[in-house]
């Protein structure tokens, strides 16, 4: 099967890769506590795990797959959907807190109170752990915003 090429020429493999190599090292460096690869397919993951986890043991962090990513207005359900991405952190702690968050947005639909309050509350906390500014955040709050760019279709 043909895989769609990045402008230029680069094969997408080596674009999810370069993502999460950059991803690491940001992590790694204290820049941003937590970190997303794209969304992958199944198929992708399976070609791009040994390295992600040699990038991960090099920049001495962690990682974590994540097979159904919490949905914030940081981007769409139809963004991740049927993908599966990494979390790259350093410390155990921002994980728990991630798997916390993802925990409290299920009870709140369960219970029926998961409103468009708990939505942007849940969306802060997730978005203050990816490291975004406030003024960013504050922005991406005010109206749901587009999905990330990405140079490739995923």
């Amino acid at each position: 099967m043909n895989q769609p090429q990045v402008p230029g020429g680069v094969d997408r493999i080596s674009f999810l890769l370069g993502m999460i190599n950059c991803f690491a090292e940001m992590v790694a460096v204290g820049v941003k506590r937590l970190a997303l690869s794209p969304p992958v397919t199944t198929d992708d993951y399976e070609k791009i795990r040994s390295a992600s986890d040699r990038i991960v043991r090099e920049f001495g962090i962690q990682s974590y797959l994540e097979k159904s990513l919490l949905v914030t207005d940081l981007q769409s359900e139809a963004f991740t959907r049927g993908k599966w991405s990494i979390l790259y952190f350093r410390t155990d702690d921002v994980l728990q807190k991630y798997l916390e968050l993802k925990a409290m947005k299920k009870k709140r639909e369960e219970e029926g109170s998961y409103d468009a309050e708990c939505r942007r509350h849940i969306s802060r906390i997730f978005m203050e752990l990816l490291s975004y500014p406030p003024d960013t955040i504050e922005k991406k709050l005010r109206g749901r915003s587009a999905d990330p760019f990405m140079l490739i279709e995923l």
